[in-house]
């Protein structure tokens, strides 16, 4: 019950990334809003979704991870309502930005709560395999869902659908999942937590408005450079801060910094895909909303099958060999789309869909499990904090650039470059899984909890004796 409890919080999130996908065309156009203003819709969630992710998982640890968790279903729930009633364009962006705080409240929540519902390592990872597969059943009811709504009731319904579930989610979390252990003694670092969301809003902006000004605009960039500059602060600040948000130390484990790209460039090529595919669908080749969702439904059918199966077989592999392989399938999948032609038949699409929706969800559960194991127990919120930040910087950035593209090349070809950088992205994870997701997941003491095994306790030893070190030498 704990399981169906979380991950109906999670269900929540990514249904509503799913679904705007096939609405949002029609939002724009009974809204009046450009195409960049249809990019904001969508990304206006997934920016403010990604930039307080840490933040977020920093919250649930000082504070318990069942509260900050309850605290994200209720935002998201009434910003929900907020988006269904937004009587202009502006009105829903403000809300989706919002609804994106309310997801970014949720998500590291439910990894770090199913650490704590499923401590000993088969059930946990039967747990993460079903979280991955709770994410594909919503991925696949999304297209089909927003096209049913769309096509009867009218979009307004694609954000009013979150008020039951999200009812449902909070009273089964708070009748069946323990309160979490509250860690007082961590400092929230608000200078470092203001240069990631600064980094995350101006990376997107910039691309957003890259397809309308053109790659050699002044203001793009200028944010570019921003974006850059914000990150290189949060660097400099997590090295001199007393208390840091994320620990740089915790890079230094090839498993946690390559778990974290290797989320991004997955979440880029797939989230990339979808929207690019939507539009293209139904404003190319004149679909309507139920049947871009029927069209897009090979794709995200396969995600809810493979996150099983990849859940199953990681107890037997190891995480290696499933990342690495679903990673190359996807990189097929989307290399084939691109190879099909400027405008190809529907048929064509089928295989490469469902080759990248398959090989995504294949990798989920393995770098979910890497970057969770890697992690000390006292940093299980930050690393899935962490883990998703890149994950939804990889969403906002492909969903950017697939536009971008769209507006600067024209649909034919610029889908069709589109699938070609998802391809290499998905082929950059896969040479990136070989070398950093380990072979096999090291062993756990009976009873470790989210902990696990003794190498991550030295490793944490080490850790605060070197930032204790480090700390007298500056003086603190």
């Amino acid at each position: 019950m704990p399981l169906f409890a979380v991950c109906a919080g999670y269900f929540m999130v990514i249904l509503d990334v799913t679904v705007i996908n096939v609405a949002v065309p029609v939002i724009g156009r009974e809204l009046g809003a450009s195409l960049t203003g249809i990019q904001w819709i969508t990304d206006g969630y997934t920016l403010v979704f990604a930039g307080f992710l840490l933040t977020a998982g920093a919250l649930g640890d000082r504070l318990g991870n069942r509260r900050v968790f309850c605290c994200g279903v209720g935002v998201f729930v009434l910003a929900s309502a907020g988006c269904a009633l937004a009587p202009n364009a502006a009105s829903l962006v403000a809300a989706r930005l919002v609804e994106g705080l309310g997801a970014a409240l949720i998500v590291p929540g439910s990894l770090a709560l199913l650490q704590q519902s499923y401590p000993a390592p088969a059930a946990r990872s039967r747990a993460f395999g079903l979280w991955g597969s709770m994410a594909g059943i919503a991925a696949s009811a999304g297209p089909l869902l927003g096209g049913l709504l769309v096509s009867t009731v009218g979009w307004r319904w694609v954000f009013l659908v979150n008020l039951p579930v999200g009812a449902v989610c909070l009273a089964l979390t708070l009748r069946c999942v323990a309160r979490s252990p509250r860690r007082a003694d961590r400092a929230l670092d608000v200078p470092a937590q203001g240069a990631v969301v600064a980094a995350v809003a101006l990376l997107t902006a910039a691309l957003n408005e890259a397809g309308r000004r053109g790659w050699s605009d002044a203001a793009v960039l200028a944010g570019l450079g921003l974006a850059v500059a914000a990150a290189a602060a949060f660097v400099l600040r997590e090295r001199l801060a007393p208390a840091p948000a994320l620990p740089l130390g915790l890079l230094r484990s090839r498993a946690m910094s390559g778990g974290a790209v290797i989320g991004m460039l997955f979440n880029f090529a797939f989230y990339g895909m979808v929207f690019t595919a939507s539009l293209d669908f139904q404003q190319q080749r004149g679909y309507g909303a139920l049947r871009t969702g029927v069209a897009l439904f090979p794709a995200v059918a396969m995600t809810t099958f493979a996150s099983v199966l990849s859940g199953r077989l990681a107890r037997r592999t190891g995480d290696r060999p499933l990342v690495t392989s679903g990673m190359l399938l996807a990189a097929l999948g989307l290399a084939g789309w691109a190879a099909a032609g400027v405008d190809p038949a529907y048929p064509l699409l089928v295989v490469p869909m469902m080759a990248a929706g398959f090989g995504t969800s294949f990798a989920l559960t393995g770098s979910t499990a890497t970057m969770m194991g890697a992690a000390p127990a006292a940093y299980s919120g930050t690393a899935s904090g962490l883990f998703n930040t890149a994950r939804q910087v990889g969403s906002a950035c492909g969903v950017a650039l697939g536009g971008s593209l769209l507006a600067a090349r024209g649909y034919g070809s610029g889908v069709r470059t589109s699938m070609a950088v998802g391809a290499l992205a998905y082929l950059a994870a896969a040479c990136l899984a070989w070398f950093c997701v380990p072979a096999v997941r090291a062993p756990r003491r009976p009873g470790d909890g989210v902990s696990g095994p003794s190498a991550r306790t030295r490793w944490s030893s080490r850790w605060r004796r070197r930032a204790g070190r480090t700390h007298r030498g500056r003086g603190v």
